[in-house]
């Protein structure tokens, strides 16, 4: 018997709590670089009553993301996308960052758009650091929009000689994320589809833990001692957040970028965590 089908997308502790709110009963494709993450996510929610299969995808590879979308239909309509893919500043060179975070996502986006079901929804996760880099011209935010995503790459402000660091190349990236998920939100309409985005701040998983010890860990560890929430998230609170958005509560929600960062970025620009000049 064919199933509703759920893509995830990054075998990590977001999207596994976001599947875990919205993927009972039906058929959960957890798609993941590592193919032995993508079975332990599986494992871990086959062992919970859910009906998982995992399968090994490179997000930064059109080729892979067909063959994921490829799969997934083979046990019936896509209706739901979670893509928590991704790499952190930490974890990648600047060419990876935005062949994976940025190429990947704007490709993943585009050709899940292409099959997803009507009343169909999907959710992929940025960063609130796209929030804190100066901001881009208009024309700038279209091009990241709009541009054909086989052409991103080629854009001018994402020359190597633009991008200052990994952190700049992450940053540009989210940003693009959320410009992509509004252009593309029209497109998904045209399905009787939504596509929202979640920019979580720092959620404590092993990406983060990473970042924490990281060269940029005491930054970190600043930002969410002096954010109003005064502590970091877990992946629970993101997938709260991601169960309105996906669910009937949030069916007029689309296009849209939800900030979940304790406050953090409202600090940065009005409280003690903003730069001195």
């Amino acid at each position: 018997m064919n199933k509703d089908v759920v893509i995830l997308t990054g075998a990590g502790q977001i999207g596994m709590a976001i599947a875990r709110r919205v993927g009972f009963g039906k058929k959960i494709v957890v798609g993941d670089k590592s193919m032995k993450n993508a079975e332990a996510v599986a494992k871990i929610m086959n062992d919970a009553g859910f009906d998982a299969v995992p399968i090994e995808m490179d997000l930064s590879s059109r080729e892979s993301i067909l063959n994921l979308i490829g799969e997934a239909q083979k046990y019936g309509e896509i209706s739901m996308l979670i893509n928590a893919a991704g790499v952190s500043p930490s974890q990648a060179p600047i060419e990876a960052i935005l062949k994976v975070d940025l190429y990947g996502t704007a490709v993943l986006l585009e050709e899940v758009g292409k099959v997803i079901k009507e009343g169909g929804v999907g959710v992929t996760i940025s960063s609130q650091s796209g929030w804190r880099m100066p901001a881009l011209t208009a024309e700038q935010d279209e091009l990241l929009a709009t541009t054909p995503a086989d052409e991103l790459l080629q854009l001018e402000m994402l020359q190597p000689k633009n991008i200052k660091d990994t952190l700049h190349a992450y940053q540009m990236a989210k940003r693009c994320n959320e410009k992509r998920v509004m252009a593309e939100s029209v497109k998904w309409g045209e399905r009787g589809a939504r596509l929202n985005d979640i920019a979580p701040g720092i959620i404590v998983t092993p990406l983060a833990i990473d970042e924490f010890n990281g060269p940029r860990g005491d930054f970190y560890k600043n930002m969410f001692a002096k954010c109003p929430a005064g502590r970091p998230g877990t992946a629970d609170e993101v997938a709260n957040v991601a169960e309105l958005l996906m669910g009937p509560a949030g069916a007029f929600i689309t296009g849209s970028t939800i900030l979940i960062d304790g406050g953090a970025t409202a600090s940065y620009f009005y409280g003690p965590l903003k730069p001195e000049k």
